[in-house]
């Protein structure tokens, strides 16, 4: 006889699921995240998952490890278009602010969430698929708009209750003072071309800013007495970096000017930042951004400045998660409970009736194995986190009631009493929304967003 048994599938090595019981954190995160960029007066974008292979080795750079190893790219079957999952967003936002002409009229703050694709090694923080939110300020040229996303994420932090987040900032300055600074600093590491390790050999000559970025500890006097590129500013470039840093003095945020700060994608210029800790090892990156004037003009568009950033939201929620908050989430504020037909039957009814009045049900329902009695079903109605258990049996509907137990009381012995089913709507809403028993509706955290 054959072997019916089938191994089961799992997903892909480095793309994860989210649980229901990780939910209540990532709505926590998203709707503070959402209520920080509306109030800076950032619209929303969604562009598509995939988008042309050309996008990004256009965009990126062809010599970056993001483009060189890192991307899902594959070719179209049924057309034969070179396609790629996204690793980032950014240009796609900018491929489609120009395919839309979105700033014909007006500058505009754009912002975006969703997840993107890299081929890495799974680790902590870090993941084949995970999951990002940026922002972009397309077409403002000054250092005011640098400061105000920079302080757009430390109101964000400052929500999210997170303390152990610092900001380092540089300045790359622009073209023509990258090429002086990279014809030095290849000239440099030439001399020192022995105590380089195989991949910054392999950058000497296509990507040697990325260098200054090595983790390689036998590296790291080497590139400290490097050229600096703050050395090569001209009289624009520091300018525009002085004006960051008087706006972010004046706002009381602290920052690291870190020289060696480059970030990895070949449209950057002048202002470069991240936002950094040490609470998750190795992946210590949460937050990274900067200005990139020139993507606009590489993607065939007239010059147009702009800047932005993008978080990692898994790195986010680490830090959320080790700063000790509670981030459990109620299924609903009231579990409806019954026993017999005719009570099944009202149950459904009364639960509709109480999802009119704006409040959350969770109907029992029979599981595979059956109804469930009383006990089990009361077991159920207390692990769902409801403020009240609606008890329906034969004897309550034969007499027009309802049993109403109170499931978090202070005074258990004196936690239930029976209420007329035409008026339990009413008394429902009456100790829940009216009252200080239950959070209707909201996360119940180690701390809540307050703006600072």
């Amino acid at each position: 006889m054959a072997d019916t048994k089938k191994d089961k599938i799992l997903g892909v090595k480095g793309m994860n699921d989210i649980l229901p019981d990780d939910a209540p954190l990532w709505e926590l995160f998203e709707n503070t995240v959402q209520s920080v960029l509306r109030s800076y007066g950032y619209q929303q974008i969604r562009t598509p998952i995939i988008e042309p292979t050309a996008l990004f080795a256009r965009g990126l750079g062809e010599v970056t490890d993001i483009v060189e190893k890192e991307m899902y790219s594959f070719t179209d079957s049924m057309n034969g278009d070179h396609l790629t999952l996204r690793p980032e967003c950014t240009a796609g936002v900018v491929r489609s602010v120009l395919e839309h002409n979105l700033t014909y009229d007006a500058p505009k703050r754009l912002w975006y969430a969703g997840p993107m694709f890299r081929h890495e090694r799974p680790q902590r923080g870090r993941y084949r698929q995970f999951h990002q939110v940026g922002a972009e300020a397309v077409g403002f040229s000054g250092p005011d708009i640098d400061a105000e996303l920079i302080l757009l994420c430390q109101r964000l932090w400052d929500d999210l209750g997170l303390a152990d987040i610092r900001l380092e900032i540089n300045s790359i300055g622009d073209a023509a003072e990258r090429n002086r600074h990279r014809a030095d600093l290849i000239a440099y590491f030439e001399q020192h071309i022995d105590q380089l390790d195989t991949e910054a050999g392999r950058r000497l000559h296509s990507n040697p800013l990325r260098i200054l970025d090595t983790k390689n500890p036998a590296m790291q006097e080497l590139v400290n007495n490097a050229p600096r590129l703050l050395d090569y500013l001209g009289d624009e470039s520091r300018a525009h970096f002085e004006g960051v840093q008087r706006f972010l003095n004046h706002n009381n945020v602290r920052f690291t000017i870190n020289p060696r700060l480059v970030r990895g994608m070949d449209y950057y210029n002048r202002t470069v930042f991240e936002w950094v800790t040490d609470q998750l090892g190795a992946q210590g990156t949460v937050c990274g951004g900067g200005r990139y004037d020139p993507l606009v003009e590489i993607f065939g568009g007239k010059p147009t400045p702009a800047v932005g950033f993008a978080m990692g939201v898994e790195r986010v929620l680490e830090l959320m998660k080790a700063s000790g908050g509670s981030f459990a989430r109620s299924q609903c504020d009231v579990y409806v409970v019954h026993q017999g037909e005719a009570a099944q039957m009202q149950a459904c009814v009364l639960a509709e009736r109480i999802r009119d009045a704006g409040l959350d049900v969770v109907l029992h329902c029979a599981a595979a194995g059956g109804a469930g009695s009383f006990k089990s079903q009361m077991k159920r109605a207390d692990a769902s986190g409801a403020a009240f258990a609606v008890i329906l049996g034969d004897d309550e509907i034969a007499r027009g009631e309802a049993t109403l137990k109170h499931l978090r009381a202070a005074d258990m012995a004196n936690n239930q009493q029976a209420i007329a089913i035409a008026d339990l709507v009413d008394h429902l809403i009456d100790q829940i929304v009216g009252g200080d028993d239950h959070e209707h509706g909201h996360l119940h955290a180690g701390h809540y967003p307050t703006h600072h």
